[in-house]
């Protein structure tokens, strides 16, 4: 009886959760609200008397503008990217190179963070004039000032991180028998790796707009020099145009950003 029992148990199939097509998911709270803060703008500019309309473009006629400049804006968005990337990604690399090395050598630390705590909170964007005058192209300045940017929260963030770790994972290396490199690789990188997404996304941040106020003074091409090329010649529709693709590529660039960081950190939800 017991055999017969088992038996139908184990053919017995187990209840299955119905099939779902995949479907696109709006977030409809966002969506509401771009929705209702372009309404406004357009009441604003078409419905209001305004000191000067010329500034305040309806939402009509800047979409107009936006479509009108789209070639120009990516060729814009690749010569920003061109001093985005290395600036960025060189700060990154040595962000939390140098992180990690400070934060496991107490030497190392007690001698770097009193620099730390003068050089940090310095605004990079005052090194841009001099920057300019110094280096040998604005291009070479421009990824120096986004990487002066990027690099003190990535390191900030790594620092904490290791800070951060639990005593017992020192203990184990330690009992592990680990070399120094695979200490910092397998171990402190890894727990610090929270903290160190959490100083990416600051960097990233800080990178546009470094890099919106350098293509100001003197850039050629870039989404900054876009936006102040049309602003000087009081073309405000193109102007409002270059601000809200400006703000779209930061907004996929950070997008990306935290695809990847819950990739990298899939146990935390």
């Amino acid at each position: 009886m017991e055999d017969v029992i088992a038996n139908l148990v184990r053919v017995q199939p187990g209840p299955q959760a119905p099939h779902r097509p995949w479907r696109l998911r709006i977030p409809w709270e966002p969506t509401l609200f771009i929705l209702a803060l372009l309404g406004l703008w357009q009441g604003v500019s078409s419905w209001t008397r305004l000191p000067n309309p010329a500034l305040f473009p309806s939402v009509p006629v800047t979409l107009r503008a936006l479509l009108q400049s789209l070639p120009e804006l990516l060729k814009g968005t690749w010569c920003s990217f061109l001093i985005l990337v290395p600036g960025y990604a060189s700060a990154v690399l040595l962000g939390i190179f140098w992180g990690l090395l400070v934060g496991t050598t107490g030497w190392l630390q007690r001698t770097f963070s009193p620099f730390a705590r003068a050089a940090a909170p310095v605004p990079p964007t005052v090194y841009i004039p001099y920057a300019i005058a110094l280096l040998p192209s604005f291009r070479v300045s421009a990824i120096f000032v986004v990487f002066v940017g990027a690099f003190w929260p990535v390191f900030i963030n790594t620092v904490a991180g290791v800070a951060a770790m639990p005593s017992r994972h020192r203990d184990n290396a330690r009992i592990l028998g680990l070399s120094r490199s695979s200490y910092l690789l397998r171990v402190v990188f890894r727990a610090a790796l929270p903290h160190i997404f959490s100083g990416m996304g600051v960097g990233l941040a800080l990178s546009f707009i470094l890099l919106t106020v350098a293509e100001l003074f003197g850039a050629n091409a870039g989404l900054g020099r876009f936006v102040q090329y049309y602003a000087d010649f009081a073309d405000y529709p193109r102007m409002v145009a270059g601000i809200l693709f400006t703000g779209v590529v930061t907004l996929l660039a950070m997008g990306l950003l935290e695809w990847v960081r819950r990739r990298a950190l899939f146990w935390i939800r």
